[in-house]
């Protein structure tokens, strides 16, 4: 495990140590928690960017003129 030195404002230190003892936790503990979760987000974004480019390599085949034309999307929208 690495240490990290992190200089805060006073009332930032004082609120991460009052909310650290609500949960029973260190502020150690906190900050490790908020840097896992970043990683983690981190990895879900990169799985879904991912994901979006399969979707649209699908979609590159489409086209939406070939599907409805003028007319008949005027016709269903006066229905």
């Amino acid at each position: 495990m690495t240490n990290i030195t992190v200089s805060s404002p006073d009332d930032v230190s004082r609120a991460a140590r009052v909310r650290a003892a609500e949960q029973g936790s260190s502020v150690s503990a906190l900050v490790a928690k908020y840097l896992r979760s970043l990683s983690e987000r981190e990895a879900e974004f990169a799985r879904r960017e991912a994901q979006q480019g399969r979707i649209q390599e699908q979609i590159d085949r489409f086209s939406a003129r070939n599907r409805v034309d003028r007319e008949e999307l005027h016709r269903r929208a006066v229905r």
